[in-house]
């Protein structure tokens, strides 16, 4: 977990990864081959995985490594085939690879089912089986994109974000839960808890992420009501003097939402637990445009991480070409970087994405005038081209 934690803090030198880059470390080492777990789920994730392949393809085509995959099913497409939305034989596939990429889960399809037989319910359980407790989401304001913002390009410009969620406790894990009759009328509660450890731990990992950044943490809870988010603040100030350099602040979340909108530029890491980094790291894909745009890193101690886009499975869209593959494409760089000590590789996905956009392609997501009209497949197509370019020069 060591080594991880200084890859992840490092700054970076990437337009799309603020505040990660790898560091090479004696107990990562760079392999041949490597084995990634593709889960291309729900919706629109067959599609946007073919695309991402296709650039990986590209690149490991022209370099001294290669890549093995190996498909599994997840969410509703796990249900369909094998009842269970994370079934044993993708656990042990992830588990038994250097890295697993993910597309998307979810679909209307499955909304009625009973709560243990939804795609999200899967999502929740390889979150916990594979303790991928921190999740990692940078948000930065892109300048060929800064006018698909609903914001101002004066609100923005500069903004550079990195959101450490905790990923495996919480309101989405705690006990007891469910759904009873009480008095004659149903009741649903579901239990908000954290253990000093889990708080603990994540805290480290912020804390080695704003080391290596601008040294400001801000830890964002709801402690003036609930005894949960006291805890957290406690902790978070307590791990605090083992990182004397890095300034904390505390934030409310009802604060701190409409601060990302009001002035993002304030903010450097963002510490917040599950349900309230769920909701504060998709808004900050406003920032960026567009939640395809926004690539994510779930880490566990001691295991292979999870890379996955942070946006939902689109099954509005799904199968007609209109996906914005960019942010699985950035996932995979994250993990060229983090998983597989493919620095500079990484470097040359996030180079080609960049040189796509700077070209003028754009999918409807992120259209703007004057932009060059792709689907999903094309765009992927459009980065193989401007990756191809990179590895001649």
């Amino acid at each position: 977990l060591k080594m991880k934690l200084l890859l992840l803090a490092l700054p970076a030198v990437g337009a799309f990864a603020p505040g990660l880059s790898p560091l090479k470390a004696s107990s990562l080492m760079a392999k041949s081959e490597y084995v990634v777990t593709c889960l291309a789920g729900d919706g629109i994730g067959p599609e946007i995985t073919d695309a991402t392949r296709g650039v990986l393809d590209t690149l490991t085509s022209n370099s001294d490594f290669s890549i093995k995959y190996q498909d599994a099913l997840i969410g509703g497409a796990a249900i369909d085939a094998a009842n269970d939305p994370f079934p044993q034989e993708t656990y042990d596939l992830c588990v038994g690879g250097d890295s697993v990429l993910l597309a998307c889960i979810g679909g209307y399809k499955w909304d009625s089912n009973p709560r243990d037989m939804r795609p999200e319910t899967g999502l929740l359980k390889m979150r916990s089986s594979m303790n991928l407790f921190a999740n990692l989401r940078p948000a930065k304001a892109i300048p060929q994109l800064m006018d698909t913002s609903t914001l101002k390009p004066e609100v923005l410009e500069g903004t550079d974000v990195m959101v450490v969620r905790e990923l495996t406790g919480d309101v989405y894990f705690g006990q007891p839960k469910g759904i009873d009759v009480i008095d004659g009328e149903r009741v649903g509660y579901n239990n908000m808890i954290y253990k000093e450890s889990e708080i603990r731990r994540i805290a480290k990992v912020a804390f080695e992420v704003a080391s290596k950044r601008n040294k400001k943490i801000c830890s964002v809870d709801k402690a003036n009501v609930l005894d949960v988010s006291q805890l957290w603040r406690d902790v978070v100030h307590e791990e605090n003097k083992n990182y004397p350099d890095v300034e904390v602040s505390d934030m409310y979340v009802d604060n701190a939402a409409m601060q990302l909108i009001r002035a993002p530029t304030q903010f450097d890491v963002i510490l917040t637990g599950n349900i309230f980094g769920d909701i504060l790291s998709d808004e900050a894909s406003m920032l960026v445009g567009s939640l395809g745009m926004l690539p994510s890193a779930s880490i566990s101690g001691d295991g292979p991480g999870v890379f996955e886009p942070c946006h939902g499975s689109a099954p509005d869209i799904a199968g007609e070409d209109k996906a914005n593959p960019l942010a699985m494409i950035l996932s995979a760089a994250m993990m060229l970087k983090y998983d597989l000590d493919r620095a500079a590789e990484a470097q040359l996905l996030e180079d080609a994405v960049e040189a796509t956009l700077e070209a003028g392609w754009r999918t409807g997501d992120i259209m703007q005038e004057g932009g060059k009209p792709v689907g999903c497949k094309e765009m992927g197509q459009k980065v193989s081209e401007e990756l191809a370019k990179l590895m001649k020069k």
